[in-house]
Protein backbone atom coordinates (compact mmCIF):
# COMPACT_ATOMS: atom_id res chain seq x y z
CA UNK A 1 0.00 0.00 0.00
CA UNK A 2 1.25 3.55 -0.69
CA UNK A 3 2.44 6.11 1.76
CA UNK A 4 1.98 9.41 1.26
CA UNK A 5 2.93 12.62 3.16
CA UNK A 6 0.41 15.68 3.54
CA UNK A 7 0.21 19.33 3.94
CA UNK A 8 -1.99 21.79 4.15
CA UNK A 9 -3.07 24.98 3.07
CA UNK A 10 -5.20 28.08 4.20
CA UNK A 11 -6.09 30.09 1.25
CA UNK A 12 -7.68 33.25 2.47
CA UNK A 13 -11.15 34.79 0.99
CA UNK A 14 -9.69 37.60 -0.54
CA UNK A 15 -7.74 35.14 -2.88
CA UNK A 16 -9.00 35.30 -6.23
CA UNK A 17 -9.75 31.47 -8.00
CA UNK A 18 -7.11 32.58 -10.28
CA UNK A 19 -4.59 32.87 -8.03
CA UNK A 20 -5.14 30.05 -5.85
CA UNK A 21 -4.94 27.89 -9.27
CA UNK A 22 -1.18 29.63 -9.96
CA UNK A 23 -0.03 28.45 -5.89
CA UNK A 24 -1.20 24.79 -6.31
CA UNK A 25 -0.15 24.30 -10.03
CA UNK A 26 3.56 26.04 -8.39
CA UNK A 27 3.16 23.37 -5.62
CA UNK A 28 2.23 20.43 -7.89
CA UNK A 29 5.19 20.93 -10.59
CA UNK A 30 8.05 21.61 -8.34
CA UNK A 31 7.13 19.68 -5.27
CA UNK A 32 5.36 17.03 -6.64
CA UNK A 33 2.73 17.30 -4.85
CA UNK A 34 -1.28 16.64 -5.42
CA UNK A 35 -4.64 17.67 -5.03
CA UNK A 36 -6.70 15.43 -2.15
CA UNK A 37 -8.87 17.51 -0.99
CA UNK A 38 -10.65 21.34 -1.02
CA UNK A 39 -12.75 23.01 1.82
CA UNK A 40 -14.23 25.96 1.45
CA UNK A 41 -16.02 27.69 3.93
CA UNK A 42 -18.91 30.49 3.90
CA UNK A 43 -16.42 33.25 4.22
CA UNK A 44 -15.22 32.51 0.91
CA UNK A 45 -11.91 31.21 2.38
CA UNK A 46 -10.46 27.39 1.61
CA UNK A 47 -8.40 24.87 2.92
CA UNK A 48 -6.23 22.81 1.33
CA UNK A 49 -4.60 19.41 1.74
CA UNK A 50 -2.34 18.50 -0.59
CA UNK A 51 -0.30 14.91 -0.58
CA UNK A 52 2.43 13.07 -2.30
CA UNK A 53 4.26 9.85 -2.17
CA UNK A 54 6.89 8.55 -0.14
CA UNK A 55 9.13 6.45 -2.14
CA UNK A 56 11.39 4.24 0.29
CA UNK A 57 14.74 2.88 -1.44
CA UNK A 58 15.48 -0.57 -1.00
CA UNK A 59 18.75 -1.15 0.84
CA UNK A 60 21.21 -2.63 -1.23
CA UNK A 61 22.53 -6.07 -0.24
CA UNK A 62 25.73 -6.90 -1.97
Amino acid sequence: MAEYEFREMYVPRGVTRQEAQRLLTDHAEYGHWELDRVRRYPDGSRKVRLRRRIIRQVRATW
